[in-house]
């Protein structure tokens, strides 16, 4: 089994996480967790913040030279904006005045009522998504796992505001998706989603959006059926609802099939050379719970921020009195970052998932089970007429 915890606030001294389950023997790119985080502070409409952050990720335990010793990863990443509020967000003195006029949208009011804080800031540092950051970190790792038995992920944005991409079903190219300033492989799309959210940035508003994933060299059988908990798609689906302003998730065409005959919205079975294939992948790589050795295809619905530069109408808590929300420095659109963050979900469930069924105490003996389940597999196959 592989877990991870986070802690950390917005502008406290720095992001912590902790990932147990990694088998030893994994050489990790340090590179790449830097290039990811690059990554997730990137795209257009993101705020001021991200010129003050330059993340890097540190490793306090678990590596050596490099390579995983078996036991948990601990990693940090610096705030370096903290210095800017020491005054406010030092664990010791941390001061200063409240913030009580809860943003219609955000944890505010609920975090709030729940922890009974008087001052929402208390809320507001942890429910922020600065947090996804380590996320992203231990999603890089929970990637370089995944190669081990040669899964691959990647991800791009569709639909910003009403802006969409054209048809996206074959797999963007990776520079395709890098190049553009929203991740959008579409590059039309890509020059109008940039004008929406300059224009939402004008009139003060925010964006939502959506964004794909996919997960290639799926093999058959990762997930189960035998608990509600153990279905890899429901495993997904919390895990991206889990991302701060995610509001929906499709798994294949979930949405589309909706109103489709059953005759129009299943995958048919056909021969091939060497084993199956089927006509179509409608079920997103995902049956009774389990991988079916197609791609894997998760949408993500992502709502627009909750803090705008012409704030909606609240509260103050201490008065009672109507005011405007609080406003807090934030980004126009993080569609594109939130890509990023639902690519390190992604990787992060599925080496949990593909753990269960192959994992070794090294990343040599992982992949040794997996090699000789996938001979298992072929067997099986042969042995009923394949």
């Amino acid at each position: 089994m592989i877990r991870y915890l986070t802690a950390g606030e917005s502008h406290g001294p720095a992001l912590v996480g902790i990932i147990d389950g990694i088998p030893a023997g994994l050489r990790l790119d340090i590179p790449a967790i830097d290039a990811a985080l690059a990554a997730r502070q990137g795209g257009h409409g993101r705020s001021r913040r991200q010129q003050i952050e330059h993340d890097t990720v540190e490793f306090f335990a678990g590596l050596r030279g490099g390579v995983t010793l078996g036991s948990p990863l601990a990693l940090v990443i610096r705030n370096r904006d903290h210095e800017n509020v020491r005054g406010l967000m030092d664990p010791l003195t941390g001061s200063g005045p409240p913030i009580t006029r809860p943003r219609p949208g955000h944890a505010d009011y609920a975090g709030g009522m729940k922890f009974r804080h008087t001052d929402l800031r208390n809320v507001l540092e942890r429910a922020s998504a600065r947090e996804t950051a380590m996320r992203v970190a231990l999603g890089e790792i929970a990637r370089q796992y995944l190669a081990v038995f040669g899964i691959t992920v990647s991800g791009f944005v569709f639909q910003i505001g009403e802006v969409r991409a054209g048809d996206l079903r074959r797999l963007p190219d990776s520079d395709s998706v890098a190049d553009s300033p929203v991740r959008c492989p579409d590059a039309a799309a890509s020059a109008l989603m940039v004008e929406r959210i300059d224009r939402a940035k004008r009139d003060g508003d925010t964006l939502g959006g959506a964004f794909e994933l996919r997960a290639m060299g799926m093999p058959v059988g990762i997930g189960s059926n035998r608990q509600p908990g153990d279905r890899l798609d429901a495993r997904l689906a919390a895990a991206m609802m889990s991302i701060q302003t995610v509001k929906a998730v499709e798994i294949g065409e979930g949405i589309t099939t909706g109103g489709y005959v059953g005759s129009k919205s299943h995958d048919t079975f056909e021969p091939s050379a060497g084993g199956i294939r089927r006509g179509t992948n409608r079920a997103g790589g995902i049956e009774g719970g389990m991988s079916n050795g197609e791609d894997l295809v998760v949408r993500v619905r992502v709502k627009p921020i909750a803090t705008l530069m012409k704030p909606l109408a609240s509260v103050d808590l201490t008065t009672g009195a109507s005011a405007p929300a609080t406003i807090v420095r934030s980004d126009v659109c993080a569609v594109p970052a939130a890509s990023v963050i639902g690519e390190a979900m992604l990787c992060l469930t599925l080496a949990d998932a593909v753990s269960e069924k192959y994992g070794g105490d090294s990343a040599a003996e992982s992949r040794e089970h997996f090699e000789s389940s996938q001979r298992g597999a072929d067997a099986l196959f042969k042995g009923l007429g394949g």
